[in-house]
Parts: C-alpha cells; structure tokens; sequence
C-alpha cells in the first residue's frame, strides 16, 4: 500500500465537500479521480500533497513515500505558460524538496534532471525558454520536473488541457509508459475516453455514494455509463467543432 484514505472529510472555510471517503493505492495502479467541477478533486490533490489537512480522518502512505515526494504536475495557468526561466531550470526546480538546507543542487540531482529530459525527449530544449515552448513541449518540461521530485508516485491535474488531439495521444502514451515503468500513476481528469482505456481504478467523487474500485466494476454502474456516454458525446462535439 503506497497511499490510503480512511473515513475522510475534506473541506474549507468550514464547509464540507466529501464525506467518509475510502480508498486505497497500490504500487503501480493507474487511477482516474474523476467527477463534475465544483466536487472537491482540487481540495483532493491538496490534502493528498499535504497542503490541507483533512477536516475528519486520516491518510496514511507506507512504502517509504512521503506527501513531499508525490511528483505533481498542476494545471497550467497563464502565468505559468509564460514563466522566463530556462527548460533546465525548470527540470532542475523538480529537485528542490531534496536539498533541504542546501543553496545549490548536487551532481546526483543534477544526472536525475538531464535523465529525465531525456526520457521525455526534450533534452534539444534545455537551454530555450520555458515560455518560448508550445503547449505540448511546455506539459513535457513539467512531467520531467515533476519526475525529478519521485520515483515512486505521480500526480496529474488535466495533463492534456488545451492540447490538440495528436499531443494529447503522446502525452497518454508518455504516462502510460511511466506506469508500465512502475509509476503509480493518480490522474484527475474530464476525459472519460481515456479513463477506459488507460485507468485500471477510478475514484468518482461529486455522487452518493462515493464510488471507488476497478475500472470493470465502474462501468458495470449507471453513473460509469452515464459519465462514459457523456464523455463520448462531448468527443464527438469537439471533433465537429474542429
């Protein structure tokens, strides 16, 4: 067991937004958080990275992990899009919970950052601007920060907002080869299509009851089929808008 939630309520301001949720995640599970907007996955992705602390019940993690070294790799927002730092420096930033005390990164870390920019195919980049990057390029850079931070457990908020179709496949098939590799992989996503193709457990919050269980058991619910068909629906929108 690498992470597992007992009986929790998350919250703020006073205000609950899930109750008595349970679930757990193995070494190497690819799991889906899935469920309409306004439901908590935000609040979620905080309390699991140790920025919120749970209103009722606990999170354990064993295997070694820690919140601190849950690799992240956020939503992109404007600001983010046109940071003026080097790919390097941002490869490199993944590494930050690691020095601790010190004011400089050491060869290790630095060997770490240049292997995991070449895992991702973006080593040609290292000396341009983050900001100079297209949207596709500029997901790659922070999947490889975000590796720097683990080897153990990865945690993607929308990795393919904004991308176009083709990006977004590479960018699945880039996860997908993470996982194969022994990354747990935690994804919160809209896209339904990709949850049955690549997900092997999804957790559906914003419904009661909370659902959480394998892929198969999802499907075989009114709520899986339903959100599966919408998601279809949505799919094809795009493509005739496109």
């Amino acid at each position: 067991m690498q992470l597992k939630c007992n009986q929790v309520s998350l919250g703020y301001e006073g205000r609950t937004i899930i109750e008595n949720l349970n679930f757990q995640v193995n070494a190497g599970d690819y799991l889906y958080i899935v469920g309409e907007n306004g439901t908590g996955k935000s609040t979620l992705i905080k309390t699991l990275l140790g920025l919120r602390a749970p209103l009722k019940g606990t999170i354990e993690m064993g295997e070694g992990l820690k919140s601190s070294e849950i690799g992240y790799l956020p939503q992109q927002t404007m600001v983010q899009k046109d940071f003026p730092a080097s790919v390097w420096e941002v490869v490199l930033s993944g590494n930050l919970n690691k020095c601790g005390l010190r004011p400089f990164y050491n060869k290790q870390e630095k060997e770490r950052a240049e292997a995991n920019m070449k895992k991702l195919g973006i080593e040609d980049f290292k000396k341009k601007c983050y900001r100079d990057l297209s949207g596709g390029q500029q997901q790659r850079v922070l999947l490889a920060r975000a590796l720097c931070a683990t080897g153990k457990m990865l945690l993607l908020d929308e990795p393919v907002a904004g991308l176009d179709p083709k990006i977004t496949n590479e960018m699945y098939e880039l996860i997908q080869k993470l996982n194969e590799e022994g990354i747990t992989i935690i994804m919160v996503s809209h896209d339904m299509q990709a949850a049955t193709l690549y997900a092997d457990h999804i957790l559906h919050i914003g419904h009661k009851p909370l659902f959480f269980g394998t892929k198969e058991d999802y499907l075989k619910t009114e709520t899986g089929r339903t959100f599966t068909e919408l998601g279809k629906l949505e799919e094809q929108g795009e493509e005739y808008d496109r």
